[in-house]
């Protein structure tokens, strides 16, 4: 970082009696207060330099102590003792720390080459230009600085300089950038790496304020240089240094630790970066829109910031990783750990936008595609969040039927999760596991699972009686033979003889109406193919009433006599 030396003389302001003075044989004659500082200094010295206070005491001769009220000086009185240390000729370093309070408080003294040649301001705007402006820090460090005089640096002009200058460099070739610069990525080392990255101006960036950092953005993505993704790995850098972490744990549980002021600047740094993210897609991941929008539950951000980032998800949510939606819920009122509503949110987004894109999504192919790349994501995605103790089935169902059908071609994944639910949930009522397994489709279950599902204790009957008709209707395709209709009757009428003769309660079949209305429809499909496999099909039903006698003859005891079901096949 560059300096600039003022003065050779020795510093020697000091306090006493709560009055800033300097070591001098001659008393001081004038007294100038800012704010709650006074100074007595002498009038020699200072008024041959500032035209203010010339302007204020015109009587340099006069022996008598003027008094000068300068509460209005910008920078204060840190300011003030800067340009009075030059006056007497004392030792000044200027750099980009300070520069800005220097040069302010030495326009509005008038420390001009009008009052005297090789006056304050001179040497201070010959400093910003040859200096200042011409290193990359430098002109960081300077920028932020104006934050504490904003009107006198824009009105200097300080802010637009150091913002030209800054995006200057940035929109400067790589393979020419020769200054210093700030980049700790994991992994990354100069040693190793002789080229310098493509984005080595994202972390310097991200110690500006919000207002100027969006300055640069914007003068950055006007110039149509610099490839989206860049802009969007800045506000990706910047999220990450100024926003709260929110993948880890449930940040509401602390938000009385957190003070408004925090809790509302960090909500505005967050809708200011979605609004400055690329219209191109890709242009940031999705893993970050998806933390913005856990964010945005947090800081409680407006609908329309909401509704942007879940639409900008939605568009990319093929690309996600389970890992990406693995984000807790930072509601204060839901019990489970993860945010499964923001998901459900961005994959009802999903389905409306579509919905209007594609009048035939069903038979559009690059939809298809997309559609079931989700689907297995948010299969995935269920067998992780299932295994949260506090999770309720309404969310779960509520997750599995957000997809439309065209998302799962078999509900192989599905049936994991549910199964997986069901065993990390012991206790579920019997309504509510069956509401559960309402949402798988039997007919979907590849054999492997069907073979699984019908040993499976954890399924209600009625979903095992469902997988062993389908399983036995697919079995009966291969041999042209279809008997699962008749079995199905005889598990029905064995079901009630069971339980009128044992007086006990009747299993789980408790939708007859549509078993029977399915079993119609499938008998008179096969009649064709029976009337030629008479011999076959005397055989083969025969079998399966044995086998199906057995099954309900062991579910029966299972459900009212506390032993394990168990189905042979």
């Amino acid at each position: 970082m560059k300096f600039m030396k003022l003065g050779t003389r020795p510093d020697s302001f000091y306090t006493e009696a709560a009055t800033r003075t300097v070591i001098s044989n001659v008393p001081g004659n004038i007294v100038i207060r800012i704010d709650n500082v006074s100074y007595l200094l002498h009038k020699f010295q200072l008024l041959p330099k500032c035209g203010l206070l010339q302007h204020l005491c015109p009587d340099m001769g006069d022996s008598n102590i003027a008094t000068i009220e300068l509460h209005d000086v910008p920078g204060g009185a840190e300011a003030f003792e800067l340009c009075a240390k030059f006056c007497y000729g004392m030792t000044v370093n200027i750099s980009a720390h300070n520069l800005v309070l220097a040069l302010c408080a030495a326009k509005f003294l008038r420390m001009t080459e009008a009052v005297e040649k090789g006056n304050l301001v001179l040497k201070l705007e010959a400093f910003l230009h040859s200096c200042i402006l011409v290193g990359w820090k430098d002109s960081i460090v300077t920028l932020q600085n104006t934050v504490k005089l904003p009107d006198w640096s824009e009105n200097l002009g300080i802010v637009r300089k150091c913002i030209d200058s800054i995006v200057e460099k940035i929109l400067t070739p790589h393979s020419k950038v020769s200054w210093s610069y700030t980049y700790t990525r994991p992994g990354y080392t100069k040693k190793n790496n002789q080229s310098v990255p493509k984005d080595w101006w994202t972390e310097d960036l991200s110690d500006l304020d919000i207002e100027l950092f969006r300055c640069i953005i914007l003068a950055v993505r006007s110039t149509y240089i610099l490839p989206p993704q860049l802009i969007g790995e800045a506000l990706h850098v910047y999220a990450c240094r100024w926003l709260p972490d929110t993948s880890k744990a449930k940040l509401s549980e602390n938000k009385i630790t957190q003070s408004k002021e925090d809790l509302e600047n960090s909500r505005q740094i967050l809708e200011k970066i979605v609004s400055m993210i690329p219209s191109d897609r890709g242009s940031v991941s999705v893993g970050f829109l998806l933390r913005l929008l856990n964010m945005s539950n947090y800081l409680a951000v407006s609908s329309t910031t909401k509704s942007e980032i879940i639409r900008r998800s939605s568009l990319q949510f093929e690309e996600a990783r389970v890992s990406d939606l693995l984000f807790p819920s930072q509601s204060t009122s839901s019990a489970h750990f993860y945010d499964v509503d923001s998901v459900v949110a961005v994959l009802e987004c999903l389905r409306a936008l579509w919905r209007r894109q594609y009048s035939g999504a069903a038979e559009n192919t690059h939809f298809l595609t997309y559609i079931r790349k989700v689907g297995k994501l948010i299969d995935s995605y269920l067998r992780v969040v299932v295994m949260d103790i506090n999770m309720p089935v309404p969310k779960v169902i509520q997750l599995a039927e957000a997809l439309p059908d065209i998302a799962r071609p078999n509900h192989d994944d599905l049936y994991k999760a549910i199964n997986m639910y069901l065993k990390e949930h012991p206790d579920i009522s019997k309504a509510d596991k069956k509401r559960l397994c309402q949402i798988l489709d039997c007919q979907k279950l590849s054999s492997e699972v069907r073979a699984h599902a019908v040993k499976n204790e954890r399924l209600p009957l009625r979903t095992v009686v469902q997988v062993l008709f389908f399983d036995q209707e697919k079995g009966s395709k291969v041999t042209s033979f279809t008997p699962t209709a008749k079995q199905l009757i005889s598990v029905k009428k064995q079901a009630a003889v069971t339980s009128d003769n044992h007086g006990k309660l009747k299993p789980e079949l408790d939708d007859g109406v549509g078993v029977d209305r399915e079993v119609r429809e499938r008998k008179a499909l096969s009649e064709s193919s029976e009337r030629d496999e008479q011999s076959v099909k005397s055989n083969k039903i025969k079998e399966l009433k044995s086998d199906s006698k057995r099954m309900v003859s062991k579910g029966s005891r299972s459900d009212h006599g506390g032993e394990q079901r168990q189905i042979k096949r």
